[in-house]
């Protein structure tokens, strides 16, 4: 028989708010997801009986305790494919998303979002993961450059921008002018 690809779900729903209901968000997209890795046995694919649910957390964070447990199991090679619904359900941060990948690329696991045709188990769906982190470098590094030269800027206009202020001078309106009294102080001590 061939090798078998052991997948694991993972769910998340930002509120609490319905989780106590008989079927709420999580049952739902876990039903999809199970749904999906069903239709791909013929690829070998079965489903890991772990289940990693985040309920009440936020996508914009990686301090969910079902993820970070998905994390440690994939560092200890224990998953081959992590199914989601969607990809904002993994996370909503691009930063993050980068370090999600880099994880999973160590480990040799692919990933797949079930609405969104998203599989990292194909060529395609690699090349489509790389093109899209290569955009959230890109935003990255123009959102670094336009920080620079608004400092830049700032700073030709006489600007103060940051830091302890030198004795002698005073911050006032993002500007240093010279304290007479403390300029004093430290002209005498030489």
């Amino acid at each position: 028989m061939d090798k078998k690809i052991r997948c694991a779900i993972y769910t998340r729903k930002s509120s609490e708010e319905g989780l106590e209901q008989d079927f709420n968000s999580l049952d739902a997209q876990r039903e999809a997801c199970e749904a999906y890795i069903k239709s791909q046995m013929h690829e070998g694919w079965v489903l890991l009986d772990k289940q990693y649910n985040d309920g009440g957390f936020s996508g914009g964070t990686m301090e969910r305790p079902a993820f970070k447990e998905l994390l440690k199991d994939i560092e200890n090679d224990k998953i081959d494919i992590v199914v989601v619904y969607k990809v904002d359900r993994l996370t909503r941060s691009l930063m993050d998303f980068s370090k999600i990948i880099d994880v999973f690329d160590r480990h040799e696991t692919s990933f797949v979002s079930i609405t969104q045709q998203f599989n990292t188990t194909t060529s395609m769906g690699r090349l489509t993961l790389k093109i899209l982190l290569s955009f959230a470098q890109f935003e990255r590094e123009v959102t670094c450059e336009r920080i620079r030269d608004k400092i830049a800027a700032s700073k030709k206009k006489g600007m103060w921008m940051g830091g302890k202020v030198p004795l002698g001078y005073l911050k006032e309106d993002k500007k240093l002018i010279i304290h007479n009294e403390d300029a004093q102080k430290s002209s005498n001590a030489f």
